[in-house]
């Protein structure tokens, strides 16, 4: 997920900054620097930290279905009952071609990018990657998302079927459904959660903007698949999402309102662990 920004920044030598790099893949070595500028001579937004941050989602993308591809026969099954069984080929191309996806995704991140609609700083290449930067990011982004969960289950009825109920048709729900929605439901839990998170996270660079939006992306798919992954144990220990708990949200409806994190669902008394009793037994009925 983070191959293409470290890659790109990595230093071989302990030199200072102002020294060429040793890496010969540095952003510094591949790019003229007219094309760090965050605009152009003629004045417009320079796209190549667009370009590039698109590209780091896609290459994540291109590994996490690799790893779904090698592992979704293998790896324990979450819901037993109503297992999805599908076509692998049919699940990608539903995945990858998806307009409420990264259709929309795209048009939002090259909109926001071009019209300057981010802080300055995300349009630096010259700052370094700051994982705190990352991390509050990643924080934000899942609590505006877990408000608006909360707000399309319960603020109407209409506002529900509207948005967020198409993507509930999945009651057992696979990696190729992440997406797989409504343009309501896209604008609403993706897109106004990730403009508010650029605007009150604001001292990121183009690498820390790279980083989460390839980690958030990736993540949201990882937690939609069928089946456990081996971090699991860890990330539930952490109060990370798991596809088990997000499982939990598409059986239940009413539980496990977050995604990244399960922090905010045992803060507000709406967590319910995918190894309880009655969600034991709800996975495992035979149907």
């Amino acid at each position: 997920m983070l191959l293409l920004p470290l890659t790109l920044t990595f230093d071989f030598s302990s030199s200072s900054s102002s020294s060429p790099s040793s890496n010969p893949f540095h952003y510094s070595r591949i790019f003229p620097e007219s094309f760090l500028e965050p605009t152009t001579a003629s004045g417009y937004t320079h796209p190549l930290g667009l370009i590039l941050g698109i590209s780091a989602v896609a290459i994540g993308q291109f590994f996490c279905i690799l790893y779904q591809y090698s592992h979704y026969k293998i790896r324990p099954i979450i819901q037993k009952a109503k297992r999805p069984h599908y076509s692998f080929a049919e699940g990608v191309t539903t995945h990858l071609f998806q307009p409420e996806g990264f259709l929309v995704l795209g048009s939002y991140l090259t909109i926001t990018w071009e019209l300057n609609l981010l802080p300055p700083s995300y349009y630096r290449f010259d700052l370094p990657t700051n994982p705190l930067n990352v991390a509050l990011c990643l924080v934000t982004v899942d609590f505006l998302q877990f408000l608006m969960h909360q707000i399309e289950h319960r603020a109407s009825p209409y506002l529900y079927k509207l948005s967020h109920k198409p993507h509930h048709r999945f009651i057992n729900p696979r990696y190729f459904d992440a997406f797989n929605g409504s343009l309501a439901d896209t604008i609403l839990m993706i897109l106004i959660p990730l403009l508010g998170t650029a605007n009150i996270v604001r001292g990121c660079s183009v690498w820390d903007y790279m980083c989460f939006g390839s980690l958030y992306a990736n993540w949201l798919c990882l937690i939609h698949c069928e089946f456990t992954h081996v971090w699991d144990p860890v990330f539930r220990l952490l109060g990370f999402g798991t596809p088990a708990d997000h499982h939990v949200h598409h059986a239940y409806f009413n539980f496990n309102f977050g995604h990244l994190f399960m922090w905010w669902d045992k803060l507000l008394g709406t967590y319910r662990s995918p190894t309880s009793i009655e969600a034991a037994k709800k996975f495992n009925k035979d149907v």
